[in-house]
């Protein structure tokens, strides 16, 4: 075994972080978008909330690594990371559309409330 196979990288632990943090995110996402589509948007606003509270987690362990590069700190390149930034990125996007599209599904509810047509929602 080499010196590198035995020490684990200190980008390991934080890039987990940000996996299961992000995850968590994704998962609240997808519940607020299910909340939403049974017209339940007060809980799907609160678990809007809980998905940006995780991403902020994770965006907080990855700005730590990144100002401690700034700092001088030398990482060597780890694909699990690189990987783990991915994950991030993608996922905050996901969170975004998904304040859309409650949004947009609370334009719609209302529209048909103020209407009087049903909603095909």
């Amino acid at each position: 075994m080499t010196q590198k196979d035995t020490n684990e990288s200190p980008l390991i632990p934080v890039a987990m972080q940000i996996i299961i943090y992000a995850g968590n995110g994704r998962n609240k996402a997808l519940e607020a978008v299910q909340l939403a589509k049974n017209k339940q948007l007060a809980a799907a606003y609160q678990a809007l909330a809980s998905a940006k509270k995780e991403i902020t987690l994770a965006h907080q362990a990855q700005t730590e690594i990144i100002q401690n590069e700034a700092a001088g700190q030398h990482y060597e390149p780890s694909l699990l990371f690189t990987h783990a930034q991915d994950h991030l990125m993608t996922i905050a996007s996901e969170i975004s559309m998904t304040q859309n599209m409650i949004e947009l599904f609370e334009v719609v509810l209302t529209d048909a409330v103020s209407s009087n047509q049903p909603s095909s929602i």
